[in-house]
């Protein structure tokens, strides 16, 4: 096992090679999301509430509606309704009926939601490119390959 996974489980059993993979990949999920959550945190936000600001700016002006939004979520939330009700109580998204069918609510952002969520994207990108100091493109190039290898096609 390595060293860095070692301290962090504060172990030394051996492990296969998938076994420390699979574990490595999990503690660098939950280090990087404490990493994300302590910017979002200063903003009053949740990983999921930034999560479907990013999607709303990605089809800015236009919106989607709630089950658009759950199919594109990195980690779908289950109350999604509450979600977008939190967003539209701090003025970053709108409800607007669908133009086609009354029945549907389409989410959209707002001037504040967009500009909140690029302020809040330029804090990450900073505070992650100097976690990634010592990490060159070819290196992320192949663990992006490497993860999309065992996500890819399963979803």
């Amino acid at each position: 096992m390595g060293e860095g996974l070692n301290k962090w489980l504060k172990q030394t059993k051996k492990l296969d090679s998938k076994q420390e993979v699979i574990l490595n990949v999990a503690v660098l999920n939950v280090f990087l999301r404490t990493k994300k959550d302590e910017i979002l945190d200063l903003y009053g936000l949740t990983e999921p509430q930034y999560n479907v600001l990013r999607i709303l700016k990605g089809v800015y002006p236009d919106g989607h509606p709630r089950c658009e939004i759950i199919n594109r979520m990195i980690d779908p939330s289950p109350d999604i309704t509450r979600l977008i009700d939190r967003l539209i109580k701090k003025k970053l998204v709108k409800r607007m009926k669908d133009k086609d069918d009354k029945r549907m609510s389409v989410a959209k952002i707002t001037d504040k939601g967009i500009l909140l969520t690029d302020e809040i994207t330029k804090k990450i990108k900073e505070k992650f490119d100097v976690l990634l100091t010592d990490v060159n493109d070819e290196s992320c190039k192949y663990v992006s390959e490497f993860c999309e290898k065992i996500y890819g096609e399963r979803k």
